[in-house]
């Protein structure tokens, strides 16, 4: 197995992740499932099959994120991909409508304490996951890491008058995309002389429960622009944002 490219996804246990691990494990990779609990971890891994294995990763825990790094180091010595995907949209009661989350969301009325747990998923804990991996990272031969984000978080995008999906700009999920990007294109800057491609994509409107299931996309759909972009060979490009179709702007 050491011999094979290794991958790590976080949040791989469900949804996009574990496709896009599905994906990776198909075209050669050794797939770490990173996942809060190992036993959804090792349940997803027994559905990818023999090149998948469970990796307890919270990546709003820095204990779990250092021993998560120890093992792939002490396991495989080095991490080829990284595919940042763990996020949360909200952090309010399950199963609340999109309008909801929405109405919730909009600055005069968001719960600061809210806020805080959205940025500390989908930024914080990129960061934090991204820094205990890169030593494993500047041991492959070409690393890249992938950052899962979205439209919602462009600012550009969101400034049109004329974008429907606008009134959805609130102060907790979007801008929590709006600093990924910004991360993104950081940690792209710092590691070019390294060789090491860094990459943002949205995966489209994806039916998940991360919208409570009411997006239009499917997560095979969804996988493909990640995958792609960790298949990326040395010409390709890095410190881009980019969906199905184009470049995105910030």
């Amino acid at each position: 197995m050491q011999n094979k490219p290794v991958a790590l996804v976080t949040g791989a246990n469900k949804g996009i992740g574990l496709q896009i691990a599905k994906d990776l494990a198909g075209h050669g990779f050794t797939v770490l499932v990173g996942s809060r609990n190992l036993e959804n971890g090792e349940t997803a891994a027994k559905n990818i099959g023999a090149d998948a294995c469970a990796l307890q990763l919270d990546v709003t825990n820095q204990a779990s994120i250092a021993a998560a790094a120890e093992q792939i180091c002490s396991r495989f010595g080095r991490l080829d991909v990284l595919v940042n995907n763990a996020g949360i949209s909200h952090a309010g009661k399950p199963g609340r409508t999109l309008e909801e989350v929405g109405n919730s969301g909009r600055p005069s009325v968001a719960s600061l304490d809210e806020v805080r747990a959205v940025f500390e998923t989908n930024v914080f804990g990129v960061i934090a996951v991204t820094q205990a991996m890169l030593p494993l990272l500047l041991k492959a031969s070409a690393g890249r890491i992938v950052n899962v984000s979205s439209g919602a978080g462009s600012l550009t995008l969101n400034a049109d008058t004329t974008n429907p999906h606008r009134p959805m700009f609130g102060a907790a999920y979007s801008p929590s995309k709006t600093a990924l990007n910004a991360i993104t294109l950081a940690f792209a800057i710092e590691l070019e002389p390294t060789g090491i491609k860094v990459n943002a994509v949205c995966p489209g409107f994806t039916s998940t429960d991360l919208n409570n299931f009411e997006g239009t996309g499917t997560v095979e759909q969804a996988a493909s622009q990640p995958v792609r972009l960790a298949l990326l060979d040395e010409n390709g490009p890095t410190g881009t944002f980019s969906n199905e179709s184009r470049l995105l702007p910030w």
